[in-house]
């Protein structure tokens, strides 16, 4: 009779511990919930950036950052994406999809499904396009963020998707000791492999949301 008593305890606390996890995750899943915009463009300018032409590298843990150019945008967040394994992770947490011109329009992203996974950012749509594919390069980018500070870092854990936020700091190349080369992009209208930005962001700002 006693064994069964302890079981029984034992299968409610497990009960208890399973429902405590469970409002968590929701709470959490609601807190990340994704913000709701009406049709119409959210961000009209383009991402700022100045070439420097002698840059000085600067080191960040075991990494040597080298800084490419000045660097602001100002983007709807599209898509976020964490990460938590590989040489970049400790270095770059996070990966945010950001958009701006056609791509922060509600009516136009209703039209354009966006996944990121192993630091991609991927849009698929079905014909006829909402937007030229050219478009689509061009107003959005794939951003490997790089916080320069734990504040930063913190701020990043808060965006959620459809935040409009506000950056500024560095494009940069990564280097090790062992090898290890991150490369930025310098443009907005590549694709492929190469084509995002490694962004060494020493403001973050998020827009109030509706």
């Amino acid at each position: 009779m006693k064994g069964a008593i302890i079981s029984l305890r034992t299968m409610r606390n497990t009960l208890y511990i399973l429902l405590v996890l469970l409002a968590v995750l929701l709470i959490r899943n609601w807190e990340q919930r994704a913000i709701e915009h009406p049709p119409g463009m959210l961000v009209t300018e383009m991402p700022r950036q100045l070439n420097l032409a002698a840059p000085e590298p600067f080191a960040v843990e075991r990494f040597t950052l080298t800084p490419r150019a000045r660097y602001g945008i100002r983007a709807r967040v599209l898509s976020r994406e964490n990460y938590f394994m590989g040489d970049e992770a400790d270095l770059s947490p996070v990966d945010l999809a950001l958009g701006w011109r056609a791509m922060s329009d509600q009516a136009v992203l209703d039209r354009i499904a966006i996944r990121q996974s192993g630091r991609w950012y991927y849009t698929r749509y079905e014909h006829p396009a909402p937007i030229s594919d050219a478009e689509i390069i061009g107003s959005s980018a794939n951003v490997h963020f790089i916080p320069a500070n734990d504040r930063i870092r913190d701020k990043l854990e808060d965006i959620r998707v459809g935040d409009v936020i506000e950056a500024h700091g560095y494009l940069v190349d990564v280097d090790r000791d062992d090898g290890f080369r991150w490369r930025t992009s310098l443009t907005r209208q590549d694709t492929g492999g190469g084509s995002c930005e490694l962004f060494y962001a020493e403001q973050l700002y998020i827009e109030p949301r509706p």
